[in-house]
């Protein structure tokens, strides 16, 4: 394992699954997926079966606060162990390139571990790695539990990097026919292909060494290098839990580093799409209260079909104020608010629902991704779905140095199925 203190970085050790596992049960979408469709999960269970599989090594947040918690994170911890002392882990030092593929387009990445002493994800950091979107720390506790006494940890985390000349991981990718191939599977239910490959030859990562270097002096005194994507609250609960370790276990404790996927933000296979908004058992009538709260600045057009409201809602991206749509029972419409709260609609929509469910507007609300998504929940009885526009990606290290983090949940490193697969471990005991 070699460290950059410089770049806040360690080329790690990871754990790949044993050739004689099936990679297809083996790896499993990110926690934080599907939380409103439990029917999704059920399949993921029923195609594991008894495998092996990191389904049994995460806690998909479907089951986050509910009874058995508790019980399944010691199963978790458990199986972690016996994973380990039974071989079905095998080491691998070095980078990893992955390529995953999905329709037509493929995302390049490269795993490595992120030191923890240097990111911050509070509103005004200047760290060297930054959250995009605002940090909820009440969220932070369970994922803490999970961490806390693992032997492994899984990532699910994007991490980006604006390199528009693509000098850190273009080398890599042109390389890859001369590297080893570690990983190449078909995904379950539809979710493409992931490939991985051993890029650990010096004079590889000596090149993507001095090309992250080249970046961060290239952003000045206090650059902006490492910009968290997807993850957001996982790297934060890893933060919380080396605060609380690092008085007792000395710096050079492997919980010091986290293991992540480095994307580049102008990666023509990375996409950003919104996160929509589902309210679930409404109390108020929302276009109501959107009418008490903004008053003259709301407006509120019927839209003719759920096709008229996406379009609607892309089409007044660029024009002044924010435009979102409503999706419920008795039809569709587009609220387009002047003088907005906040500089992002995710921002203004936000402030919104707190106010709204601080007042007992509804029992939940959920964060999902895909219009079809959002169309069929928020129709059905007592729901309401929020459609948000798109955000464009290459404001994003401008918005993220000039406002600091994010509104939450503002957008997503594509759809829900292109999330990340939980494949490659690391040991952080």
């Amino acid at each position: 394992m070699r460290v950059y203190p410089d770049l806040g970085i360690l080329v790690p050790q990871v754990y790949l699954p044993a050739p004689h596992l099936d990679p297809r049960r083996w790896a499993v979408i990110a926690v934080d997926q599907f939380t409103s469709q439990p029917e999704y999960w059920e399949e993921v269970e029923r195609l594991v079966g008894e495998a092996p599989s990191t389904l049994r090594l995460v806690l998909p947040e479907i089951h986050l606060e509910k009874p058995g918690e508790a019980q399944r994170i010691g199963q978790i911890q458990a199986a972690m162990r016996q994973y380990l002392e039974a071989g079905a882990l095998r080491p691998y030092e070095g980078l990893v390139y992955v390529e995953r593929h999905l329709a037509g387009k493929v995302r390049q990445g490269l795993l490595l571990a992120l030191d923890l002493e240097q990111y911050d994800y509070r509103p005004g950091a200047a760290s060297l790695i930054r959250a995009t979107e605002g940090t909820i720390v009440e969220r932070l506790p369970p994922r803490t539990r999970i961490r806390a006494g693992a032997a492994l940890e899984l990532p699910h985390i994007l991490v980006l990097i604006d390199d528009p000349g693509h000098r850190v991981i273009g080398p890599v990718a042109a390389a890859r026919g001369g590297l080893e191939k570690l990983y190449d599977f078909e995904l379950m239910s539809g979710s493409g292909r992931l490939a991985g490959y051993g890029a650990g030859d010096p004079g590889l990562e000596a090149g993507v060494i001095a090309a992250l270097r080249a970046l961060a002096r290239a952003d000045g005194e206090k650059p902006l290098l490492f910009a968290v994507g997807d993850g957001n609250h996982s790297l934060a609960a890893a933060k919380a839990l080396w605060e609380e370790l690092k008085p007792r276990a000395g710096a050079d404790h492997p919980a010091r580093h986290a293991l992540v996927e480095v994307v580049n933000l102008h990666d023509e296979g990375l996409s950003f799409e919104p996160i929509h908004r589902v309210l679930f058992g409404l109390k108020r009538d929302f276009s109501a209260f959107l009418k008490e709260t903004c008053g003259a600045r709301l407006r509120l057009d019927p839209a003719s079909s759920p096709a008229a409201l996406i379009a609607g809602v892309a089409a007044a991206r660029h024009e002044p104020g924010h435009t979102l749509g409503l999706v419920g029972g008795s039809g569709c419409w587009l609220a387009r608010i002047s003088d907005p709260s906040a500089s992002l609609p995710a921002g203004t929509i936000q402030d919104l629902l707190d106010a709204f469910m601080t007042a007992g507007g509804a029992e939940r609300i959920d964060y999902v991704h895909g219009e079809e998504v959002v169309l069929r929940l928020g129709s059905q009885p007592g729901n309401l779905g929020l459609c948000l526009p798109h955000l464009d990606k290459a404001e994003l290290f401008k918005t993220v140095r000039r406002d600091g983090v994010m509104p939450r949940k503002t957008f997503s490193l594509g759809e829900a199925h292109e999330k990340r697969f939980y494949l490659e471990a690391r040991q952080i005991v």
